[in-house]
């Protein structure tokens, strides 16, 4: 029973030590990139939590850092810092093994935002958690032929007006290509608002959204991917709020998605099973 004591009071200690060490780095206002970084890591191990028999858990497979870097300069130190070590995604991961947790399925996504928003709890960085359900594999969903849907840009400027998809999945945001730190593609946006071209398109998060549709039904769904400035569904006059993960909003023909101040409209045909 003695040592039992002695080794959760060491457990008590460095969880205290941790803690002392997130709110020195969050405090100090400083905005050296290693010293951001580190702090960055060790926000993974607030969230790990305790499973029975010793065990612990982090609860989460993906993780959106985002970081306050205003300018050309900041951001090219941010890349020196993560280019000439192990990666971000590789520091967290290695942070819970030493943890005790056995992190096998991690996603991470950085983006530099140029102002930081007032919701943000840090002044250098923000860090969210999310749970997000992986797609259906490939041969499931390749034997049918999806419905076909329509997207019309009404507010904001994308590379076109208006698409055509005949896939299971849609992804929407700012740029074509998302890339990580290290400038390796992490998402492309089938609707991509153009960068830059204006207020609009600014409040359009790079990750902000996407649309599922099964094969097997006629039913489509719009999922919020944790976007900055929230994501709708304007239908009759009334708004309805899209909330992040879960299982999304059931669209309808003629529905316009709202993407902070963007907006779309999504037509479909739900008796037709092959492309117009």
């Amino acid at each position: 029973m003695d040592i039992l004591r002695r080794v959760r009071d060491l457990e008590a200690r460095i969880a205290t030590t941790v803690d002392r060490t997130v709110g020195g780095f969050v405090q100090s206002g400083t905005r050296e990139p290693l010293e951001i970084v580190h702090a960055i890591v060790e926000t993974m191990v607030l969230e790990v939590q305790a499973s029975g028999r010793g065990r612990r858990v982090f609860p989460f497979n993906a993780v959106a850092v985002s970081v306050l870097a205003p300018s050309r300069d900041a951001r090219a130190r941010f890349d020196a810092v993560l280019g000439d070590g192990p990666s971000l995604r590789d520091r967290m991961v290695q942070r819970l093994h030493a943890a005790g947790c056995d992190v096998a399925d991690l996603d991470v996504a950085l983006e530099y935002v140029g102002r930081a928003p007032k919701t943000w709890q840090r002044q250098e960085f923000h860090v969210e958690f999310l749970r997000v359900d992986k797609p259906a594999p490939m041969q499931t969903v390749a034997q049918a032929t999806p419905v076909r849907v329509e997207v019309t840009v009404l507010q904001g400027t994308a590379e076109k007006r208006t698409y055509s998809f005949g896939a299971t999945r849609i992804d929407l945001g700012r740029c074509a290509e998302v890339r990580d730190s290290r400038h390796r593609l992490i998402r492309t946006n089938h609707v991509a608002f153009v960068e830059g071209a204006g207020e609009v398109n600014q409040s359009v998060s790079r990750r902000h959204a996407h649309i599922s549709h099964d094969p097997g039904s006629t039913e489509f769904r719009l999922h919020d991917d944790g976007s900055e400035h929230g994501t709708g569904i304007l239908r009759n006059g009334r708004t309805l709020a899209v909330p992040r993960g879960a299982r999304g909003v059931r669209l309808q023909s003629s529905d316009e998605i709202v993407l902070g101040d963007a907006r779309l409209r999504v037509r479909f045909d739900p008796d037709s099973a092959r492309p117009r």
